[in-house]
């Protein structure tokens, strides 16, 4: 085999899952297929994220000598301050029209978040080019946000075809203006899309109040 596939095929294994034992655990932070009997999954482990889904089904009823594999998700940045989402509905309130962004970072070590604002090089009501926060040693990307100005929360043809190679939560709030700026939200993980239908009361409720305060100063 020539060095590029071998160094594709080691970033990226496939594990045949064995029938009376469990998968062995990953080892290293990074991505793995799992051909199982039930179909192939996709395997993610990140600092901040583990996760198992399948992305394909067999076409024919081959037997397939292998085990099963349940999909799975485990988040291990837990206890999430919703305040950050409140300082970022501000953010986006004081850009718009314009779009703005920011991430969200959680720092492994000292299991605390904070807000990372992007560097903007242009942004419009309808666009944003940027350059990602500088990150600490320690720090990961947990939530990519932006807002969409004056426009409704929603993901774009863009956004799909941004996020497609990302492991993240995708954040979009719209409507900035608003008294309480609508949300959406997602995760994403290398090409799957899964939608949280109800983005979590106590963001809303965040981000109310972090509006509120802005108003209370202006006046």
């Amino acid at each position: 085999m020539n060095a590029a596939d071998l160094a594709l095929q080691r970033s990226f294994p496939a594990v045949m899952v064995p029938r009376r034992e469990p998968v062995a655990p990953m080892q290293v932070f990074g991505e793995r297929l799992l051909i199982a009997a039930n179909g192939v999954f996709l395997e993610v482990n990140q600092p901040w994220l583990s996760l198992v889904r399948r992305i394909a089904s067999y076409a024919v009823p081959t037997a397939i000598p292998y085990g099963d594999v349940a999909e799975s998700t485990r988040l291990v940045c837990e206890h999430f301050p919703a305040s950050l989402v409140g300082d970022f509905a501000c953010m986006a309130r004081e850009a718009s029209p314009n779009e703005t962004g920011a991430w969200i970072v959680w720092n492994r070590e000292t299991e605390q978040f904070r807000l990372a604002p992007v560097t903007i090089l242009s942004h419009s009501g309808a666009a944003l080019r940027y350059e990602p926060p500088t990150l600490g040693a320690n720090e990961v990307r947990v939530v990519d946000c932006h807002s969409h100005g004056l426009h409704p929360a929603f993901f774009s043809n863009t956004d799909d075809a941004d996020d497609r190679h990302e492991i993240k939560f995708s954040l979009v709030i719209g409507n900035c203006l608003s008294a309480t700026p609508g949300m959406a939200l997602r995760l994403c993980a290398k090409g799957i899309f899964e939608t949280v239908e109800r983005v979590p009361a106590a963001w809303y409720a965040a981000v109310k109040a972090a509006l509120a305060t802005i108003v209370t100063e202006a006046a």
